[in-house]
């Protein structure tokens, strides 16, 4: 039998029967963790735009504060966040979404109750160069797009060095990440600027 043609098929349909079984298995139990963890880690990246993630980060923090203070929002089409407080909304999380360098950027960009500030930025989905392009996820470059006044403007909200007038810095070594950030959070607070008109 070992010596038989149809030996070596009939062990490999075998050997990949039982992997598919174990990773269907694996996905199937930790289906739910992965889900709350995720569900967690958009909690957080919602907070810490709208600046009030709670000291500590711990899950169930996150998730009180989340709960007792921010609200799915729509408009139109686009599908965000807003914060409220006092009964009032005071701020919004408004998607963002564009080609990166190696793969999609997506994440949310916060304005102000009047739209008329930026007031954070987080990437939920980035595939960028580790130390490079992939600093967008890093606290010293989002830092930068707090109190951005956008007043009056109805594109070039953000302007990246070494333009004139620049009000976010570019990352160093990765150029062309730098200016899909800029381009697509400009394109698509433009666009979100006219769902809300």
């Amino acid at each position: 039998m070992k010596n038989s043609f149809m030996y070596p098929i009939i062990f490999m349909t075998a050997v990949t029967a039982v992997f598919i079984a174990v990773l269907a298995g694996l996905n199937f139990v930790t289906a739910d963790t992965i889900s709350y963890n995720q569900e967690s880690e958009l909690q957080q990246k919602v907070l810490n735009i709208f600046d009030i993630l709670p000291e500590g980060g711990a899950e169930k923090d996150i998730e009180r504060v989340f709960n007792e203070n921010v609200i799915e929002k729509q408009w139109g089409e686009l599908e965000g966040y807003a914060l409220t407080q006092g009964g009032q909304e005071t701020a919004y999380a408004v998607p963002i979404n564009g080609p990166g360098l190696w793969g999609s950027i997506i994440g949310y960009v916060g304005l102000n109750k009047n739209y008329t500030e930026i007031i954070g930025i987080e990437f939920v989905v980035q595939s960028e160069t580790p130390g490079l392009g992939g600093r967008i996820s890093e606290d010293p470059y989002k830092e930068q797009f707090r109190g951005i006044d956008i007043s009056g403007k109805t594109d070039s909200f953000i302007i990246s060095s070494p333009e004139p007038n620049s009000n976010v810095d570019a990352i160093a070594g990765a150029t062309q990440t730098s200016t899909a950030v800029v381009k697509l959070v400009n394109e698509d607070i433009k666009l979100f600027l006219q769902e809300v008109e």
